[in-house]
């Protein structure tokens, strides 16, 4: 059976074409056949090795997703890698690369570790969201950063009940609401002032943008727990639904939104088992100068 990874490359960056052919190059080495969505094969059809992908879910008959871009990239790429239920790694080809598992002074090492199956999965926890109307169910998605439920205007603020299973918690007039996994904390929930949260503590996160209330707050519950933001109809701007900052759905008056945890993870590939904590440090550059560890003798 013929191996296949999908790649998936940022698709306004010059540089991509190049590496592009390096990366089909260095895959068919190893019998492995690069493919790419049908939109974005047209970019770089003049290189060897690579085909175009099925135009349905460009992921189907892969073992792997690799990205090369950024986290924006990323998250655009792990539809396809989430719908067909295989792993996704991203070489930081962006800013943060947050997602990324890989920065481009190690290409040539990361691809022979992925073409040898020499990784890991890391499965992160999703969202599930569905957006009822009265007693319609009118759209469904997903997210693994996170799901907004944001003003469509910058002139009016949106009117929000926040509930939490099947009980009322508050009321926020605001520009919207953040809801996050774990993966999003880092993301737009962490701009909005919201906790970094450990990718192996499951839980949801609640943050709301600019929020004209005295109980405001970020909070995190259960990832067993149900969420559901009311949009209320009275007096209010429109509002819309932005799953991972990609995909986006205008929301009527009087909306639902309900939020639980999703029952298919993103399998994230892992190169190493660095700590989160030294993630965190390198991402955003934090001050540990001067820090000493654990003596000898203090106990764990």
């Amino acid at each position: 059976m013929t191996r296949r990874i999908l790649l998936a490359p940022h698709g306004r960056r010059t540089d991509m074409h190049q590496l592009v052919g390096v990366i089909a190059t260095q895959l068919a080495a190893h019998d492995i056949e690069c493919v790419m969505s049908p939109d974005t094969y047209q970019r770089h059809d003049d290189k060897p090795n690579l085909t175009p992908a099925d135009q349905t879910n460009p992921a189907n008959g892969c073992e792997l997703v690799l990205v090369l871009g950024g986290d924006g990239t990323i998250l655009r790429a792990a539809h396809w890698a989430h719908t067909a239920d295989i792993p996704l790694i991203g070489i930081n080809y962006g800013h943060v690369g947050f997602l990324a598992e890989a920065e481009p002074n190690n290409l040539a090492t990361t691809i022979d570790r992925i073409a040898t199956g020499n990784y890991h999965i890391h499965p992160r926890m999703t969202l599930a969201i569905e957006v009822w109307n009265g007693n319609q169910l009118i759209a469904t998605d997903w997210a693994l950063n996170e799901v907004t439920v944001e003003k469509a205007s910058r002139a009016r603020m949106i009117q929000t009940i926040i509930e939490i299973d099947d009980r009322p918690l508050s009321t926020w007039g605001c520009d919207g609401v953040i809801l996050a996994t774990p993966t999003g904390s880092t993301a737009y929930a962490f701009s909005s002032g919201g906790p970094v949260v450990w990718p192996d503590a499951d839980s949801i996160l609640i943050v709301p943008i600019a929020a004209h209330a005295l109980f405001a707050r970020p909070m995190v519950v259960s990832p067993t727990s149900v969420v559901a933001v009311e949009l209320s109809g009275h007096d209010m701007g429109a509002a819309i639904l932005v799953s991972d900052g990609c995909r986006s759905t205008d929301l009527p008056p009087n909306s639902r939104i309900v939020i639980r945890r999703g029952e298919k993870p993103v399998r994230l590939a892992k190169l190493d088992n660095e700590p989160f904590t030294d993630r965190i440090v390198h991402k955003f550059h934090l001050p540990v100068r001067g820090w000493r560890g654990a003596g000898p003798t203090e106990e764990r």
